[in-house]
């Protein structure tokens, strides 16, 4: 089947967003309803509250991703959801208001995976996209993986993060140092005047498995630093911890994608996901890989957390090959096996 109106819903976390997308690349309505200011409170995220903040918000913000672009229901050739991985609680509420519209309006109903739409967000509004293969990193609050893109649906996993992810260790950091949430925007802008060079944190590099990613060791180092500060009664420099922690991040996620492109003899690679908005790791990338003779490409800056327009995305490719799924279809928390 050739869509041409897809209708995406995202709802794998505290986003509840919709988006509507023709032909596979306009994309006429995008709407998002976070919930930031909710789970600051609590310096993360409760899934309980976040499953019912999905529920008050999946209908007016379906709706007003469909008045945005001036189409009914009626005008949607299929509906696509995130699936999975994610929060149960927030993918249920997602999945079952796509299954009742679908079913109520005779419409396609399509499962998506939510790293795979990561994957292809940097196709969106994107003039000159990534060419296959490339290799792409997902860098988030919950996924920190390395693949091989050959196609829009050929995908490989070649590694992924053994513990925490990245954006996760962001947040972590961010609470020993008292620092509001979520973590990874506040320690990039207190970074700007910090010194990459003041505490030397831990690199796992994992040569076993050389695509797989470890965060445990840095984030409990940078915990030790401060906590040894604060016992001795010093005054710990947050904006030093914060640089020489996310200098960190950033050197293991550059080195470890730049060797992944060079294994596999690829000219191209993509970060996506809501690390991939760190102006550090754009900048410290994109000059990482011209010098590898490499291209890199991230997603525009909204496209970088998650978003109801890379589902619909994916959602197209997935029906272009006929893949749809049915009333009986359940949510995953995880990545299947």
């Amino acid at each position: 089947m050739e869509p041409r109106i897809v209708l995406g819903i995202e709802t794998s976390c505290d986003e509840t967003a919709a988006a509507v997308l023709e032909n596979g690349k306009d994309i006429l309505g995008s709407v998002i309803a976070s919930q930031i200011d909710i789970h600051s409170e609590y310096g993360g995220i409760v899934p309980e509250i976040a499953s019912r903040k999905h529920v008050e918000a999946i209908h007016p913000v379906v709706q007003s991703a469909l008045a945005e672009a001036d189409l009914g229901f009626h005008d949607v050739d299929a509906v696509a959801v995130t699936q999975g991985p994610g929060l149960v609680g927030s993918l249920v509420v997602g999945l079952s208001f796509a299954k009742a519209a679908a079913l109520a309006a005779g419409k396609v109903l399509i499962g998506v995976n939510h790293v795979q739409a990561h994957l292809l967000s940097v196709f969106l509004e994107n003039a000159a996209p990534p060419e296959f293969p490339f290799v792409g990193l997902v860098v988030s609050g919950g996924h920190t993986s390395l693949y091989l893109v050959r196609s829009f649906l050929n995908i490989e996993l070649l590694g992924q993060t053994r513990d925490d992810a990245a954006g996760e260790a962001f947040d972590k950091v961010a609470k020993v140092l008292g620092l509001p949430y979520p973590g990874g925007p506040v320690i990039s802008k207190l970074a700007e005047n910090g010194d990459i060079r003041r505490f030397k944190f831990p690199r796992a590099r994992l040569p076993e498995t050389p695509c797989d990613f470890s965060f445990s060791g840095l984030k409990t180092a940078v915990m030790q630093q401060v906590r040894n500060m604060e016992h001795k009664g010093q005054i710990v420099p947050v904006e030093d911890v914060c640089a020489s922690f996310q200098e960190a991040v950033v050197d293991i996620l550059i080195e470890k994608t730049l060797a992944a492109a060079a294994e596999y003899g690829v000219s191209c690679i993509a970060v996506s996901g809501g690390v991939a908005s760190n102006m550090c790791l754009r900048r410290d990338m994109l000059n990482r890989a011209q010098e590898s003779g490499l291209k890199c490409h991230f997603p525009k800056q909204e496209f970088c957390t998650d978003n109801a327009a890379m589902v619909a995305l994916a959602g197209y490719h997935l029906l272009k090959e006929g893949m749809s799924i049915g009333p009986d279809a359940d949510v995953y928390s995880r990545l299947p096996l």
